[in-house]
């Protein structure tokens, strides 16, 4: 009955297709593309050349926010921009031709969706860099979301003016960063209510000093491995309360010029109470830096068991979920990678260190053939466990001329979580799909209780997910409001506790997966159970708050009490 209802809400909107749809036979959730009848027509141009300059290949991202705060989630895709074939010397990317723009895409009552980019300003025409990833946030606290734009040559920070417009804030804040940035996140590592910002950076590239990669034969022409580029250094912003950000990455000891950084994402993983960081390196050792709890970080990945596989050897790391996938209360570490190295969880022994539970949670198997990028754990079907969702494509566009048992196009993957134990299913026709897949989000798009997907794909048509059924089970979403903490609630421990007494422990966290942000609330499937007999909140402050017997199918929103 769940599933039918929800089919039938989306036939005022779309018509009969999608009723006969939910209603067809197969596993119990079904993910349907809905691209077409919301509208969003984006479709990522990553201006590929013969000369397979690197940045063609490692785009874009995608974000889920409701940046009018109309309760409805909005669409921001970051797109490429014009290269030259060759690209001669000293010359720029160029975005100012329309189909090179960056997207925002405001969805309607109805559930479709307009393109209002130029009306926000947020096109990106006239910035000359190649766009890669997007982070959200409200990094000034004034109650509407903040977008950051990532990418190769520099990065632009978009304050939301409350209107429907944005304006470009970059100079004055001080985050242009430059050379070439990757993932990047909101969080707030030092608890004085400000947002700061993390970056990833990827390696010394330029296309000065592309190199030929590749067989030197007519169309073998390859994107070259990290291995033929130094890497740099990740950077840290600090958030000073005014509108501007101050480079604390030297000072707060994460400035290793070592790493090769793509993904992000963040957690309290010792339960301090002070946020930690992992970054998933491309083919060095991964960084998980612990946070001092005194504006320091301590590079901690061999030690605690994360910056290699259990072979030892360090792994393509793509994206990254930083996420308690066993409800034991601590959060764990699933990371992505290129195909023969099996994508990587990491389970959290409590301790302050970390094990490779690749191939006995069933992941390993599952992802031998694949290679992953955006990443992330969530519960799909609300039955209290989270599951594992990836955008998969190779990196190489020709991997099929030279390694013909891999694919360059692959289908997405689900993975289903049965009390702890990861298993592949297939639900719905996109899953038998292929897409050169990057960047996802994820949020709740149609309010309907259960957890959808935008994905865009480089070079194609993104497209979006809706869960059909669901919300079959009981679910319980809960939205962050800040106080004396960031007014997103960035940060916050959730602990829920169902009825039945299943227990399942949560990080308010929009940085996730691969050049991507996903919706800030959060969505906990309850089962059968009809109300959660405790939701538990820590916030960065220190404060506790403890909702009791809270009433499934409603968005909880919970305001961090006044001390």
């Amino acid at each position: 009955m769940g599933r039918y209802s929800n089919a039938r809400r989306w036939v005022v909107s779309f018509g009969l297709f999608f009723c006969v749809t939910a209603a067809t036979a197969g596993p119990e959730v079904q993910f349907t593309d809905i691209t077409r009848f919301t509208n969003i027509d984006f479709k990522h141009e990553n201006s590929a050349t013969s000369h397979k300059y690197l940045v063609e290949t490692m785009g874009g991202g995608v974000a889920l926010l409701d940046y009018d705060n109309d309760g409805r989630l909005d669409i921001f895709f970051t797109n490429g921009a014009k290269i030259d074939d060759p690209m001669p010397d000293g010359k720029l990317p160029d975005k100012s031709d329309r189909r090179f723009w960056n997207r925002l895409y405001h969805q309607n009552p109805d559930g479709t969706f307009t393109d209002v980019t130029e009306k926000a300003g947020l096109t990106g025409m006239a910035q000359s860099y190649y766009p890669m990833g997007v982070a959200v946030g409200d990094y000034d606290n004034d109650g509407f979301e903040d977008i950051y734009v990532t990418g190769y040559g520099g990065n632009t920070l978009y304050h939301n003016n409350g209107d429907g417009t944005f304006t470009d804030v970059t100079k004055r804040a001080g985050v242009i960063a430059g050379g070439w940035s990757a993932s990047a996140g909101f969080f707030d590592y030092d608890n004085d209510g400000n947002l700061d910002l993390f970056l990833t950076r990827y390696v010394d590239w330029s296309f000065r000093n592309n190199r030929y990669c590749g067989e030197q034969k007519p169309g073998l022409r390859a994107y070259c491995h990290p291995d033929n580029f130094k890497g740099v250094a990740n950077i840290l912003y600090h958030n000073n309360g005014d509108g501007t950000f101050t480079d604390v990455s030297a000072k707060a000891g994460i400035a290793n010029p070592e790493g090769k950084g793509l993904g992000v994402s963040f957690a309290d993983y010792d339960d301090d109470g002070f946020t930690d960081i992992f970054v998933a390196n491309d083919s060095v050792p991964s960084f998980l830096y612990h946070n001092n709890g005194n504006g320091t970080f301590t590079e901690v990945g061999l030690p605690a068991g994360v910056a290699y596989n259990e072979d030892g050897k360090a792994f393509a790391g793509m994206g990254a979920d930083f996420s308690d996938y066993d409800n034991d209360g601590r959060p764990d570490i699933v990371v992505t990678d290129l195909s023969n190295e099996r994508y990587h969880l990491f389970h959290n022994n409590g301790e302050g260190t970390f094990q490779d539970v690749t191939n006995s949670s069933g992941v390993g198997g599952s992802t031998l053939a694949f290679s992953g990028w955006s990443t992330h754990l969530f519960d799909y079907d609300n039955d209290g466990w989270k599951d594992l969702f990836v955008a998969q494509g190779h990196v190489m566009d020709t991997i099929e001329q030279t390694s013909p048992n891999l694919k360059y196009l692959e289908p997405p993957l689900l993975l289903r979580n049965e009390s702890g134990h990861f298993v592949r299913v297939v639900p719905g026709a996109v899953f038998q799909k292929e897409w050169a897949g990057r960047g996802a989000a994820f949020g709740d798009i149609d309010n309907d209780g259960d957890v959808d997907i935008v994905v865009s794909n480089v070079g194609q048509r993104a497209y979006v997910l809706r869960n059909d059924g669901g919300n079959s089970r009981k679910w319980l979403g809960i939205q962050t409001i800040g106080r004396k903490s960031n007014r997103d609630g960035i940060g916050c421990h959730v602990r829920v506790v169902s009825a039945s007494g299943l227990a399942q422990y949560f990080t308010v966290n929009t940085a996730v997966g691969y050049l991507s942000a996903s919706d800030k609330r959060l969505i906990a499937g309850l089962g059968g159970d009809p109300m959660a007999k405790l939701v538990e909140i820590r916030w960065p402050s220190g404060v506790v708050q403890r909702f009791e017997n809270v009433k499934a199918g409603q968005m909880l929103k919970a305001i961090e009490p006044a001390q």
